[in-house]
């Protein structure tokens, strides 16, 4: 017979019970930098087929604007703007059209439930898919700008500025872009934004400055891409400006920080409700 105590056994099993409804302990949360590098290359895979083609139109959009501005501008400051401008308006089209629809449609279909089982910090989705989208515009912004320096006899020494602008401009229209479609209450609404948004870059971005009224004007300074389109309209003088390039550059990182964090508030907010 056990030596055992009847009290001991009953509390040995007891304690085995109370362990065993106790819920298993949850992995270690995901890093940022891992995780978004996860989101960045899921994101890349999937969007590579669908987005392509819409690339195309962007990049045929902004050269055509750019040809029916050669009969209207000749050369100079205006010439500068509308290269510039045009360049900028592919990252724009993609990082802030095309971002905003996604987010509306991933919002009204459930795909954020997706991401909010998953233990992923809410700023790598925002950041993982604005940097995926961004990059798609990169072949496009380089060809726009070429041709467009071809266009009103341009240099070209200085493109390589477009390094600094594509991810600047593009994290500063991206997280606008993510805003407005974690933002709108339905998907139509979102596309509407963001094409009005697209619009507004058109207009602002693409026209010169000087032919603006003066209300336009204030407005050009709000739209974030216009810093981007300033500091690479700048390089294209005889003479640049390096302190306002840098200024520009440094006035669109802040803005896109800016946008990328009221995006990830955004997703937030849209992911527990």
């Amino acid at each position: 017979m056990s030596a055992v105590p009847l009290e001991a056994a009953v509390r040995a099993d007891d304690g085995h019970e109370r362990q065993a409804d106790a819920p298993a302990p949850l992995g270690p949360r995901a890093r940022l930098f891992p995780a978004l590098s996860a989101v960045y290359r899921a994101q890349l895979s999937r969007a590579r087929v669908a987005r392509i083609p819409l690339l195309f139109v962007a990049t045929f959009q902004s050269v055509g604007i750019m040809i029916l501005m050669r009969g209207v501008v000749d050369g100079g400051g205006e010439a500068r703007a509308v290269v510039a401008g045009s360049s900028v308006l592919v990252v724009a089209f993609v990082a802030l059209n095309l971002l905003a629809q996604y987010f509306g449609q991933l919002r009204s279909d459930g795909g954020l439930d997706h991401y909010a089982t998953l233990p992923v910090p809410p700023a790598a989705v925002v950041l993982g898919a604005a940097a995926a989208y961004a990059s798609f515009t990169v072949p496009g912004t380089f060809v726009t700008a070429v041709v467009g320096c071809g266009l009103f006899g341009l240099p070209l020494t200085h493109l390589w500025v477009l390094v600094a602008v594509i991810p600047l401009a593009g994290a500063a229209l991206a997280g606008l872009g993510a805003a407005l479609g974690l933002l709108a209450p339905r998907p139509e609404l979102a596309t509407l934004l963001g094409q009005l948004g697209m619009s507004a870059a058109l207009l602002l971005g693409v026209l010169p400055a000087e032919r603006m009224p003066e209300i336009l004007q204030y407005a050009r300074d709000l739209l974030p891409s216009t810093y981007g389109v300033e500091a690479l309209a700048r390089t294209f003088g005889p003479d640049p400006e390096w302190a306002a390039v840098g200024f520009d550059l440094a006035v669109c990182a802040g803005v896109g920080v800016a946008s990328l964090a009221i995006a990830t508030w955004a997703y937030r907010r849209a992911a527990v409700r």
